[in-house]
């Protein structure tokens, strides 16, 4: 139904985005991907899934189309919903995910929160043809090295809460985390502790 929403950037967190378009607030869900992409922006321009259950309508948002796709092949997979989806994603960027898929690495891929390793194994064994066909290839633009520490604490707490994770487990990775690496941003700070969690 939608191809992509763009418009001014009304709200931002590691987890969503509010896209106004034209005076009506669109609430995207998003990977770390996307917010890496677009965090900063005062517009964005977001492909869009749109996911039409019994109780909910949701909109998945994606920097790029080949993000998108991805998305696409994952909740392809029996067993794979749009939020576990948006957890490997979030957890690997397009090109770690297609090595782990090809390789057929099913251990590293089932460190994703909420994946088990016969969910990962169906993963590779469904999609392992197909990471060929969507030619991914690095192209996420650089992020701006955050100089607060403080902030960057803030963001990945809340991004960890918001994605389910227990406040006490995650405040005790998160501060070791910034400890190792003061200057490090906040995708790759929660993309590291979704990795330890």
């Amino acid at each position: 139904m939608y191809e992509y929403i763009s418009g001014r950037v009304a709200e931002l967190a590691p987890t969503y985005a509010v896209i106004d378009a034209g005076g009506v607030g669109y609430y995207i869900n998003i990977s770390l991907q996307t917010y890496s992409c677009i965090e900063g922006e005062k517009s964005a321009q977001l492909y869009i899934h749109y996911v039409v259950r019994e109780d909910a309508q949701l909109l998945y948002g994606f920097a790029t189309k080949v993000e998108r796709e991805l998305f696409r092949h994952l909740i392809s997979v029996s067993g794979v919903g749009g939020n576990t989806a948006r957890m490997i994603l979030s957890t690997y960027s397009s090109d770690e995910l297609r090595n782990i898929i090809s390789t057929g690495n099913a251990v590293l891929l089932k460190n994703v929160k909420g994946l088990g390793l016969k969910t990962a194994q169906k993963i590779i064994v469904e999609l392992s043809g197909k990471m060929l066909d969507l030619g991914i290839n690095a192209q996420t633009p650089a992020v701006a090295v955050a100089e607060k520490g403080s902030a960057i604490y803030d963001e990945t707490m809340a991004a960890l809460v918001m994605l389910g994770f227990q406040k006490t487990a995650s405040e005790k990775v998160v501060k070791a985390i910034l400890k190792e690496s003061p200057t490090i941003t906040v995708e790759d700070a929660v993309r590291q502790a979704l990795r330890r969690l």
